[in-house]
């Protein structure tokens, strides 16, 4: 207990403040960390979305510790002290992640965008012409089995054309639609030495033109004779089986079918015989009506 007149001891307790003042600065080190920790990880989501499979199957065997293990220094192992190359891991392991990253450029970039665009568009082109190809074959296929029927069932309707029919063969040829007007015996379409078609060919004729004229293709007529006709030589099977094609092309124009239809008209004299195996019977005697095929459809810049 102090003596009468000495001054009292005082004892003062100071409370220190660590930090940033009242709330302390731990907050500004968190959110730094929360910072960084995004940076990171929208840098990874820009690489993941920019880089291709290859690039990245690069950047996981770098990271990956087999690729590491493959020494070519050091003592090996992971912490071995290891090189990914020959030339350290400064040159190689940062180098050959950069270079497919960023792969380099063709030489001519604008020329390299034009011929990959040119050959798209030129594979395209290619597949639109084979398909528009293929529809008009359908459609042309189509055109002759309906003209066919349309011919048969005409010679079914008419009495006149009933006893023809056994004259008239139609089928479908690599060049069209062909329609033959036969001879049978006692049943010539001719007239014995005669280019001009009797009346029973002219009957055929004039049924046939309504088909013909439901189609658009273009006509091919072609006259043939039997061999030994009349005993006459082949110079005047030539002539007489011209003659003869081009007096059936008289009557389909007369009976409507379009002049501008007409392609061509020969006389074959006995070169192409029906019955190969017997060229002197009388269904060698013949006149040829083919509808023929149009053209392929060819693809753009199609050369010869």
């Amino acid at each position: 207990m102090a003596s009468y007149g000495e001054a009292p001891i005082l004892i003062k307790k100071v409370k220190k403040v660590v930090g940033g003042g009242h709330h302390g600065g731990g907050w500004k080190v968190a959110y730094a960390d929360f910072v960084t920790a995004m940076m990171a990880f929208f840098l990874l989501m820009w690489l993941i979305n920019t880089t291709s499979p290859e690039q990245k199957r690069g950047i996981a065997d770098y990271f990956a510790p087999a690729s590491v293990s493959e020494s070519t220094s050091g003592t090996g192992g992971i912490l071995g002290g290891t090189a990914l190359g020959d030339q350290g891991v400064k040159s190689d392991g940062s180098q050959s992640v950069i270079s497919q990253l960023a792969p380099e450029a063709p030489p001519n970039v604008e020329d390299a965008g034009k011929s990959s665009q040119a050959g798209a568009s030129g594979g395209v082109s290619q597949a639109a012409a084979e398909a528009a190809r293929e529809a008009a074959e359908k459609r042309e296929a189509d055109e002759f089995e309906s003209a066919a029927q349309s011919l048969r069932q005409a010679m079914q309707n008419l009495p006149e054309l009933a006893e023809l029919s056994k004259q008239v063969l139609v089928d479908v040829t690599p060049e069209g639609l062909r329609i033959q007007l036969v001879d049978q015996e006692g049943r010539a379409m001719f007239n014995e030495g005669s280019s001009q078609p009797n009346d029973r060919a002219r009957l055929l004729l004039r049924s046939i033109a309504k088909v013909i004229n439901q189609l658009h293709n273009r006509i091919s007529i072609s006259g043939h004779t039997s061999s030994g006709l009349m005993g006459s030589s082949k110079t005047d099977d030539w002539s007489l089986s011209s003659a003869r094609a081009n007096a059936s092309r008289n009557v389909l124009q007369q009976a409507g079918v379009d002049p501008d239809r007409i392609y061509q008209v020969a006389g074959k004299a006995n070169s192409d015989p029906l019955y190969t195996d017997d060229p002197t019977l009388p269904g060698n005697r013949r006149i040829a009506i083919v509808l023929l095929r149009e053209k392929p459809v060819l693809p753009p810049n199609h050369g010869p």
